[in-house]
C-alpha cells in the first residue's frame, strides 16, 4: 500500500476532490496554510495500491493549474504505508 498526500491550492480543491471521488478513490481532505505565501490550501491523503498513483497523479494534472508562473499547482508525497484500516 502506498499513501499519497497532495497540497493544492484552495482554488482548485472542489473539482480535484470531486474527480477522485469519481475515480472511486477515497480520499481525506484537510484545510491548511502554506509557510512561505501564507495562502490557503487542502491537504489531501489518499491510500491506495502502488499501480494508481498513475491514474491519480494523472487526474492531479488535469484539474490542478498554477496561479502565478513561479508557483507548483500540486505537492504530492508519495510514502509506503505499512498498513491501511478502515474501521
Amino acid at each position: 500500500m502506498k499513501l499519497i498526500t497532495v497540497i493544492l491550492q484552495d482554488k482548485d480543491s472542489d473539482t480535484v476532490t470531486e474527480a477522485l471521488v469519481q475515480a472511486g478513490f477515497s480520499i481525506t481532505r484537510m484545510a491548511s496554510t502554506g509557510g512561505f505565501l501564507r495562502k490557503g490550501n487542502v491537504t489531501l491523503m489518499i491510500g491506495l495500491e502502488p499501480e494508481q498513483i498513475n491514474p491519480v497523479v494523472a487526474l492531479l494534472k488535469q484539474h490542478c493549474k498554477p496561479s502565478e508562473g513561479n508557483q507548483y499547482a500540486a505537492t504530492v508525497f508519495v510514502m509506503n504505508m505499512p498498513e491501511y484500516l478502515k474501521v
